[in-house]
């Protein structure tokens, strides 16, 4: 039983190879935790994908062929993902606070980008930055920021 245990702990936290298509890099874990933000009211709107795409080709400097790629994948990923240990952690690892809260602050613009946030939106939101180790303080400050600069009341 404990090497049942142990061999599943080892499967998980192991990292992936470096040829390993399915290996998450920092682009996809932002591109699979915006996706999951723009699924969490079961609804997208066209003007949601368009924020989306915009966020990752200008964050990452892609092409749009490779944006589209990139949300494909993360919407493959995030469709099976169980949770979201392997994104959050990464990006723990390798971004710093106030990148963070950037991310935090695309959450929202994408949330907003339909003029209306849906109660799940913000709940996954609120999940998410628990997760990134955000404080209240600046997922609160980042809502209202886009907000006010999205001219939205």
């Amino acid at each position: 039983m404990l090497d049942t245990v142990q061999q599943f702990f080892q499967r998980v936290l192991a990292t992936p190879a470096s040829g390993d298509d399915d290996a998450i890099t920092p682009s996809l874990a932002v591109a699979a935790l915006l996706a999951e933000v723009l699924r969490a009211d079961y609804e997208t709107d066209p003007r949601e994908l368009a924020v989306l795409r915009e966020v990752l080709a200008r964050q990452f400097s892609l092409s749009p062929a490779d944006v589209d790629a990139l949300v494909t994948q993360a919407q493959q990923q995030v469709e099976s993902a169980v949770d979201h240990f392997q994104y959050v952690s990464l990006l723990n690892e390798r971004y710093d606070y106030a990148q963070r809260v950037d991310l935090i602050a695309a959450m929202w613009r994408l949330a907003y980008a339909d003029e209306e946030l849906a109660a799940l939106e913000e709940h996954r939101i609120r999940r998410l930055a628990d997760l990134l180790y955000v404080t209240h303080a600046d997922f609160i400050r980042t809502k209202l920021a886009v907000k006010a600069s999205l001219g939205l009341a």
